[in-house]
């Protein structure tokens, strides 16, 4: 009678553990909170070396600014006011061709109407002739339209070191400011009458926004 096999993998009527079963058995699954947590430390170790190097960035940037390595580039304030002096050339307009106004901005009483008939013995047309507070600094300001450019240009002829200005007037009337440091008109047989530019003597004052007109005379009591 043949024999039968030994099992081998029973000893003394008990089952021998094999070494992958044993494994198996101590083995435990991979905690999912691990794989986390990894994570977050990579992505904080990704952070501070980026906010280290900004910072290392910036101090050599600010070290290169202190010491004159690096300039930032600035927008370049104009050197030259904004102009509005009109470039146009004129030719002298005939006094009795003119409408002209007059205001006083000064504390010396009666000084409009007196050059009021100055220009009016010069045969310029004389309107209105009255008293304003302005805040123009000068000899006096001359004021008109675009349409009153050439008038104005006469004007500034009898009135030496005064300054055009330009409003939104629509006619060619033209208004005289005489301000502080008024003194007379140019004597009436020297008028140079040539041809020439209107003068802004006080560019600095000017001011090239359209809607802020620096003079616009407003009447006031009769001088």
């Amino acid at each position: 009678m043949a024999r039968k096999a030994k099992d081998v993998g029973v000893l003394h009527g008990h089952r021998v553990v094999t070494g992958p079963e044993l494994r198996a058995t101590f083995e435990t699954e991979p905690d999912p909170d691990d794989s986390a947590r990894l994570r977050r430390r990579v992505v904080h170790g990704v952070v501070l070396v980026l906010l280290v190097g900004i910072i290392i960035a910036a101090i050599i940037t600010a070290l290169a600014i202190i010491s004159g390595q690096l300039k930032i580039p600035t927008p370049e304030a104009s050197k030259q006011p904004a102009a509005v002096c009109p470039t146009a050339t004129f030719d002298y307009t005939p006094n009795d061709k003119i409408n002209l106004n007059v205001y006083n901005a000064t504390s010396r009483a009666g000084l409009a109407r007196t050059v009021a008939d100055e220009f009016a013995a010069r045969k310029f047309v004389v309107g209105t002739v009255a008293n304003t507070q302005d805040a123009y600094r000068g000899v006096a300001a001359v004021v008109s339209g675009a349409a009153g450019q050439s008038a104005a240009f006469s004007v500034q002829r009898n009135l030496p070191g005064s300054d055009y200005f330009q409003d939104g007037r629509t006619d060619a009337s033209v208004d005289v400011i005489l301000s502080a440091d008024y003194k007379e008109l140019a004597p009436a047989d020297r008028v140079d009458q040539t041809p020439g530019q209107l003068s802004c003597p006080r560019e600095s004052k000017r001011v090239a926004d359209p809607d802020k007109w620096p003079v616009i005379p407003t009447a006031g009591a009769t001088p």
